[in-house]
């Protein structure tokens, strides 16, 4: 435990420092921000290097074990149609609360002076997700290529980019970006992991990963569909 917190800590550290390097640079250079505005963000970066911290332990402690069970568990039950459930509730379930979704749709909701809500953002975006990765969770079961399923999802992602009102595309495309964030990706892989390490003659490699990118473009589509019946 002390030896995982050691390590993670550090990674966090990792993460932040170049950040707070380059504020420091910019106070002391060019923007000259009020002493009081550069001690909140100091507070700031102090509080978000402790929250990562933490939601990194979090993961690694309790979040990934839980998801590789579950989803080594799933096929003992003989179900596709569970397998495919569950995919889907957990695709939407860790969308809706993914922090970088919520940021966005914070800042769709303000961009758009309301038109476009925070919560119609969220619940698209996290629909989106669920339905792919309920189809990705089908094609580690069913052995479909990867290859095939990403290259329909990208057609038909580019057909609704052009059909989609200009407004919408930008914020597609970020919704599909945000979906892959900290609390998203390490369930999902985990579950697919799990679910593949007990399929005979899978690879948790082959099977077990290309599953977020999958899922990220149902974001995308999702968000540009919304376009269309806006």
């Amino acid at each position: 435990m002390i030896r995982l917190l050691g390590n993670r800590l550090i990674e966090v550290l990792k993460a932040v420092m170049p950040l707070f390097a380059v504020v420091f640079l910019l106070q002391v250079t060019i923007v000259h921000a009020p002493i009081a505005l550069f001690v909140q963000f100091l507070v700031g970066s102090a509080l978000a290097t402790a929250g990562m911290l933490l939601l990194f332990l979090g993961i690694d402690l309790g979040v990934l074990p839980m998801g590789r069970f579950i989803g080594a568990e799933l096929p003992k039950r003989g179900s596709i149609l569970l397998i495919v459930c569950v995919g889907f509730a957990t695709g939407f379930a860790t969308t809706v609360a993914e922090p970088d979704v919520l940021v966005l749709a914070s800042q769709i909701g303000l961009a758009s002076e309301g038109t476009v809500s925070r919560q119609t953002v969220i619940h698209v975006v996290g629909l989106g997700v669920a339905v792919l990765t309920a189809v990705a969770m089908a094609r580690v079961v069913l052995g479909w290529s990867i290859r095939q399923l990403v290259t329909i999802a990208y057609l038909l992602m580019l057909l609704l980019a052009f059909l989609a009102p200009a407004d919408f595309v930008p914020m597609a495309f970020d919704a599909g970006s945000v979906t892959t964030g900290v609390l998203t990706a390490p369930v999902v892989l985990a579950l697919a992991i799990g679910l593949s390490s007990v399929l005979a003659g899978r690879s948790a490699v082959t099977d077990g990963f290309g599953l977020l990118g999958l899922a990220s473009t149902g974001a995308i589509l999702a968000v540009l569909a919304m376009g269309l019946v806006w």
